[in-house]
C-alpha cells in the first residue's frame, strides 16, 4: 500500500510530501523545503523508512529546495525533469520514465505550462500535480519558459486523461485545500475545466499583472543547482 504524508510550509505555502510503501518501507519526498529539513528528515526516521530520493516538480521560484542538502545528509538521488536544466541533479526523467518504490512505480509526466520543465508524478491513484494543476486553478505562466497553452495543453491531454477518482495532490494552496480528484478538477475547475477553451484561457492569463516573485532572484539560482546556496 502507498501511503502520504502532506507536510506544510507555511511562509511559502507549500506542500511537501512524504511518499512510501508500507511494505517495503522505501520512500521519497516531492518539493522538500530548505528550512523544514530536520521535520521531514526526522519524519522519515521517526515512521522507520528508507529514503531513496528527493523528486521535485519544477524549478521553484518561491522557495529553495531542501533536496542538495538532502543529498548531502543522506546520499540519495534527486530527480527532475528533463526540461528543467538542472545539470546537478543525478537524474533528469524523460516523460514516461519510472523509479520503482518499493513494489509500486512512479511516473514522471511532463506537464509543462507554470514553466517549461514542469513534471507530474503518478503513483496508485495519485498525481503530484506540482505547479501545473491547482485545486480550482492552474499556477503562473508569465516566466521560467512558461505557457498558458502549454498548460491548457497538459492538463487536459496529459492530468485529465486518468480516472476521475485520481486524486490530485496540488505543490500549493491558498485556500485550505489539501487534495483533490481528476473528476473534480475536470468538472468545476474555473482554468482548464469543462466548459472552458484553450484561447479563453490564454487571454484570461495574458490580462493578469501579476506581482514579481519575491524570492525569484534567490530561488531560481539555487534551484537550478538543486538548492545549492554556495
Amino acid at each position: 500500500m502507498i501511503n502520504i504524508r502532506q507536510l506544510f510550509d507555511q511562509d511559502t505555502w507549500t506542500f511537501t510530501y512524504l511518499v512510501f510503501d508500507d511494505e517495503s518501507k522505501e520512500s521519497v519526498l516531492i518539493d522538500p523545503v530548505l528550512e523544514q529539513i530536520n521535520r521531514d528528515l526526522s519524519l522519515v526516521e521517526r515512521l522507520g523508512l528508507t529514503l531513496i530520493g528527493v523528486l521535485e516538480t519544477h524549478v521553484h521560484a518561491d522557495h529553495i529546495t531542501a533536496a542538495n542538502e538532502i543529498r548531502t545528509r543522506t546520499s540519495v538521488k534527486i530527480y527532475y525533469g528533463s526540461k528543467t536544466g538542472v545539470k546537478e541533479s543525478d537524474v533528469l526523467l524523460n516523460d514516461g520514465d519510472r523509479i520503482q518504490l518499493g513494489n509500486y512505480f512512479i511516473t514522471a509526466i511532463h506537464t509543462p505550462g507554470h514553466t517549461e520543465g514542469c513534471t507530474t508524478y503518478f503513483i496508485d491513484n495519485k498525481l503530484f500535480t506540482g505547479d501545473t494543476l491547482f485545486i480550482g486553478g492552474t499556477g503562473r505562466t508569465d516566466f521560467q519558459g512558461g505557457s498558458a497553452e502549454d498548460t491548457f495543453e497538459s492538463c487536459r491531454n496529459k492530468l485529465f486523461i486518468y480516472s476521475d477518482s485520481t486524486l490530485v495532490y496540488p505543490a500549493h494552496n491558498y485556500e485550505g485545500f489539501t487534495v483533490s480528484t481528476v473528476g473534480e478538477e475536470r468538472s468545476w475547475n474555473p482554468n482548464v475545466g469543462d466548459g472552458t477553451t484553450k484561447q479563453g484561457f490564454i487571454n484570461n492569463e495574458n490580462k493578469k499583472d501579476r506581482p514579481y516573485p519575491r524570492r525569484f532572484d534567490v530561488s531560481v539560482p539555487a534551484n537550478m543547482k538543486c538548492g545549492s546556496v554556495s
